[in-house]
């Protein structure tokens, strides 16, 4: 008789660098350490691209209008970005992760999920090779990075922030439930600020909230995510650690707490819409030849209008400038508008366009 034996609990590392673009201006620019420094935007105009932590205690965040930052922390000292300094860097961090684990999944040049379950040193504890990791990433950087540990990547992301900056936590298969349990909903990572206020208008403030609710409730209210919430709110999340993937377009998206009549309005909404998906283009070095404008009404009807040019575009006022135009197409709104989405799509990667032997990397 065979007896199937279950799989071992999962060992997953989310490891974040903290401050990242800030923390490589400061280690490379010495008069800057220990001051409030936004890299990208100006006092004038555009959008923080990443706030190092002395301006962190002034409010200061990434994707914050850079008047607003300004504002906030008259301090305040910007720096241009120097995305292939950036990339540099981050290669030399995955080097570093590549030493113990294939299964890497970035999420960005600054964070990614490592399953170590059965790794390349075959050390059985995770959190020792999160230390081993940290202490690698600073002799060879000169950087921080903090860690989560868990046995899933919903956990791992949670925990990464505990002891930030510079510290690691973990939480068990034994206190996940019950940590889900305690936390706000608001602090889980994929709810975001409109997502929280509609959960609060469902009475959902807490995990111990969200777990009373039934799945049919979850799925009626949030459509495809319910059964993710559904999940996560037992501390349960089954995704797997998918290593080399290959982002075929990025997007963003926001839900206003209250809906948009008028296309100026509406227009403004778009910028840091098109600012967070273009910075994710220039810092992965890729560029877009489609535009999608996605237009959710109030209803919870949606329109979509798509753009596609000849040539990749990765300027953000030629992004914008198209962006706008698909949106005032949709003008005057059939019922007002409660979320936009940018999505940039058929991506190209400009290195390797310019030399073809070379593959794409993410």
């Amino acid at each position: 008789m065979n007896v199937m034996t279950p799989p071992p609990v999962r060992k997953i590392i989310h490891v974040d660098m903290d401050a990242f673009y800030a923390s490589v201006e400061q280690r490379d620019n010495p008069d800057l350490r220990g001051l409030p420094l936004a890299v990208g935007g100006s006092a004038a105009r555009g959008v923080v691209a990443a706030a190092s932590y002395e301006a962190r205690t002034f409010g200061v965040h990434s994707a914050m209008p850079s008047v607003t930052a300004k504002r906030k922390c008259p301090d305040l000292i910007f720096v241009p970005p120097r995305f292939e300094v950036y990339r540099q860097v981050s290669q030399q961090i995955r080097e570093i992760f590549a030493e113990y684990t294939p299964l890497i999944e970035p999420l960005s040049l600054d964070e990614a999920y490592l399953d170590v379950t059965e790794n390349l040193k075959g050390m059985d504890v995770a959190t020792e090779i999160a230390l081993e990791i940290r202490a690698k990433i600073k002799a060879v950087t000169g950087l921080n990075a903090s860690a989560g540990i868990s046995y899933n990547k919903f956990l791992a992301k949670m925990a990464s922030d505990l002891n930030k900056p510079n510290g690691q936590a973990v939480i068990t298969p034994k206190n996940g439930p019950a940590f889900v349990e305690s936390l706000p909903v608001k602090k889980f990572h994929g709810v975001g600020p409109a997502t929280a206020e509609r959960m609060k208008r469902h009475g959902i403030e807490t995990g111990l909230d969200l777990k009373s609710k039934p799945l049919s409730f979850l799925q009626q209210h949030f459509g495809k995510s319910g059964a993710y919430f559904y999940g996560i709110a037992r501390g349960i999340d089954e995704r797997q650690v998918r290593a080399d993937r290959i982002r075929k377009s990025v997007g963003a998206e926001d839900t206003f707490v209250d809906d948009i009549n008028e296309l100026d309005p509406a227009k403004a909404e778009l910028k840091p819409l098109v600012e967070k998906v273009r910075r994710y283009c220039e810092t992965h070095d890729i560029a877009a030849k489609t535009v999608t404008v996605k237009i959710k009404y109030s209803d919870f009807s949606q329109a979509t209008r798509s753009k596609t040019v000849s040539e990749p575009i990765s300027d953000i006022h030629a992004i914008i400038d198209i962006a706008e135009t698909l949106l005032a197409s949709v003008f005057p709104f059939k019922r007002p508008v409660r979320l936009l989405g940018v999505t940039l799509s058929s991506l190209n990667n400009q290195q390797a366009d310019e030399e073809p032997q070379l593959a794409l990397q993410l």
